[in-house]
């Protein structure tokens, strides 16, 4: 087996399982916003925080599952 792409598999198995929590996260946290649980101010800055680490954790998913460069 190639062991890069192992490394690339679990570092993929990983980083799905990061997205799912940040989106599970996300949804508690509008949730209870809208319960009226958090500050609008908390609010902004807790979504923000996580939609920031959303948008790393989506980017290297993509980078990842890109075909490697073909070597000469």
């Amino acid at each position: 087996p190639d062991l890069a792409a192992q490394r690339v598999k679990t570092r993929l198995d990983f980083l799905e399982e990061r997205k799912a929590v940040l989106y599970d996260n996300l949804r508690d946290l509008n949730f209870e916003y809208r319960a009226g649980k958090y500050p609008e101010e908390d609010y902004v800055a807790q979504r923000a925080a996580l939609e920031a680490e959303a948008a790393t954790v989506l980017a290297e998913i993509d980078r990842l599952q890109q075909p490697a460069p073909r070597r000469a």
